[in-house]
């Protein structure tokens, strides 16, 4: 599709789980070789570890222009794991070096992480830009009247933990009976924190609820469902499958964490609960299991607030905006 679009894609052996410095800088000199024969005016970096590989790509090429764009500070800054506190004050250095470098902008799909990140001083005054998620599609995304019962909830997302997976098994078991719970997404094998393949089956066999693996139709399945659910318990951008369930027309439950909250008004397009509490969130689940009429209100004021805030065309227009401040003739700045 992108090909399609005439942009040309050049694939690079990524590993986002590889920790070797010496690997890593080998990677970044590969890519500044791509960044010197293209010559950009602009790169847009996505995600911490494309920021730190591409940004000392990018000093080492002498590239103009740089949007970097964390999406979220995920695991290393939301674990208590072992390895996410070891990985911390490094990621926290290499982002003071290739965060913000000078010509640059830092988008951030959500406030806490822009705070959290001045407070620590990782950027330089004036480069934080806020815009909230990476838009929808309204057109694909678009609300169908609700299927007939049972009361189907959907979460999707990939299976790890911090997804909040467990928390919805006992959710789901608390409500046994009252609802249909289905997980779509697929285990992530090389994640410590990946809810397994036998335990997603195991759920299953349970009667908790129906594992459909990793799908494309994703429209279809959100027509589907009468309620989605997002209960992540770490940090996130903004997650763009609980903007797709607002976009479906679907009441959205969420937990109060950073990026998930943004994209609930609490009381109005969905509900906001404590992470990690399944009395919490069988509680408000069991709210829009009982009334479809609270289901049908939040699912249309969630729809109007992706219309107005979210869809694609939204976002772009202000990521262009960023472009072109970056890319303006420096006298003009």
């Amino acid at each position: 599709m992108i090909e399609a679009a005439g942009i040309e894609v050049i694939s690079v052996p990524f590993n986002r789980k590889r920790l070797n410095p010496f690997a890593e800088f080998w990677f970044a000199w590969n890519i500044s070789r791509i960044y010197k024969r293209l010559q950009p005016d602009l790169v847009h970096h996505v995600a911490l570890k494309p920021i730190i590989v591409g940004g000392v790509a990018a000093r080492l090429a002498g590239v103009k222009a740089v949007l970097n764009a964390p999406v979220g500070l995920g695991f290393v800054y939301s674990s208590d794991k072992l390895l996410a506190k070891l990985l911390r004050p490094m990621v926290s250095f290499a982002l003071k070096l290739t965060l913000s470098p000078p010509n640059s902008r830092v988008v951030f799909e959500n406030p806490d992480d822009l705070a959290a990140l001045e407070a620590a001083g990782m950027i330089r005054p004036g480069t934080a830009v806020l815009i909230r998620g990476a838009g929808v599609d309204i057109s694909d995304f678009a609300p169908a009247p609700e299927p007939p019962p049972p009361v189907r909830i959907i979460l999707i997302a990939r299976m790890i933990r911090e997804k909040g997976i467990p928390v919805f098994i006992e959710a789901a078991r608390i409500l046994r009976g009252q609802a249909e719970f289905v997980l779509v997404g697929a285990p992530d094998p090389g994640n410590p924190n990946s809810a397994t393949e036998a335990e997603l089956r195991g759920w299953q066999a349970e009667g908790l609820v129906t594992w459909l693996g990793p799908r494309r139709d994703i429209p279809a399945l959100l027509a589907s469902a009468h309620i989605a659910c997002q209960p992540s318990t770490y940090r996130e951008g903004l997650p763009k499958s609980a903007l797709e369930a607002a976009a479906s027309g679907k009441p959205l439950v969420t937990t109060d964490v950073p990026g998930c909250r943004e994209a609930v008004v609490d009381g109005v397009t969905g509900f906001i609960v404590p992470p990690r509490d399944a009395v919490a969130l069988a509680a408000a689940l069991k709210k829009l299991i009982d009334n479809p009429e609270m289901r049908a209100k939040m699912g249309a004021a969630g729809r109007l607030r992706t219309e107005q805030e979210f869809a694609d065309a939204i976002i772009c227009k202000k990521t262009l905006l960023v472009y072109d401040a970056l890319t303006e003739p420096r006298s003009a700045q």
